[in-house]
């Protein structure tokens, strides 16, 4: 799955967040989704250090800029609807996808 079913996935959480529907918004759906993006952040961090090409490595960068906001939001997320739940800082990231 790429960052941008990441971060729809998110905004359709946070859409239920503000709709009041926090009841359907599971902490352990928040955490997969941590978790995901934590290990596709790490596939581009190491895609990164095996590329030669500037342009390339530009693009990745920006890559994992975004992955990084979407943690963020994740983590946001996930305090807002389980505020009792363990730290998102104890969530595995999940094994690297193979692909984009």
């Amino acid at each position: 799955m790429g960052l941008k079913k990441y971060a729809d996935k998110l905004d359709d959480y946070f859409e239920r967040l503000t709709q009041g529907k926090v009841e359907k918004i599971k902490p352990s759906h928040v955490e997969k989704v941590i978790s995901k993006l934590q290990a596709k952040k790490q596939q581009l961090q190491q895609e990164i250090e095996k590329t030669v090409k500037d342009s390339k490595k530009a693009r990745l960068e920006r890559k994992v800029l975004i992955a990084n906001e979407h943690i963020k939001r994740a983590e946001m997320l996930f305090k807002e609807i389980d505020p009792q739940a363990k730290s998102v800082a104890e969530v595995e990231p999940a094994p690297a996808p193979s692909g984009d």
